[in-house]
């Protein structure tokens, strides 16, 4: 006999259950967030793209090139700040992830946000979700995008891969999640957000 959460996993790899998920509910305080410093916070968005496998669901992630400022050789999702021009938050999700891996948003089947997460470099993220349709073609951008992946999402929802750790950043004890996966390290933002994905497909 299976357990609930079995149960829930199953359904939660499944497209029709994941598509259904988003249809059914919203997302709510579920959600995790790094120990962020008080607002005004930088308005962001990243794209969580979901590939649709014959195998199974998989997560579509970056890994940032080593000469850049912010978070370099970092794990992350496609994103950026959000621009003057850009109309919603899932705008800028979309443009983002353009311009970093060249993914079309005509294969990108939109299902809606997670509940914004607080990062502790001050800014304020929209995770927006969404299910990639093969086929596809990615086009990287060299200099901010040294290589892209995919993760089977059972992996990235079982807490047993759910890792805490801790780091001491400007006098702040701070904690994070973190998801090490095949010589990859999935951490910080990128692992909060994945957890936070997980309580609301899952439940806590």
């Amino acid at each position: 006999m299976t357990s609930p959460r079995a149960d829930r996993m199953a359904w939660a790899v499944d497209v029709d259950g994941f598509r259904r998920r988003f249809l059914e509910a919203s997302p709510d305080s579920t959600a995790v967030c790094e120990h962020a410093p008080p607002p005004p916070l930088v308005p962001a968005a990243v794209l969580v793209p979901v590939v649709v496998r014959p195998a199974g669901l998989t997560v579509l992630l970056t890994r940032r090139t080593d000469h850049l400022h912010h978070h370099p050789g970092q794990i992350s999702f496609p994103g950026g700040r959000v621009e003057a021009t850009d109309a919603s938050p899932v705008m800028t999700a979309l443009r983002e992830t353009e311009e970093e891996i060249g993914l079309d948003p005509d294969r990108i089947e939109l299902l809606g946000e997670l509940t914004e997460y607080r990062t502790g470099t001050g800014f304020l993220v929209t995770p927006v979700v969404g299910l990639v349709h093969p086929p596809f073609e990615l086009a990287l951008d060299a200099f901010e995008v040294a290589e892209a992946f995919e993760v089977p999402l059972v992996f990235l929802l079982d807490p047993a891969n759910h890792e805490r750790h801790t780091i001491e950043h400007e006098g702040h004890r701070r904690e994070y999640y973190a998801m090490p996966y095949q010589g990859y390290f999935i951490w910080g933002a990128t692992a909060g957000i994945l957890v936070s994905m997980g309580r609301f497909l899952l439940g806590p």
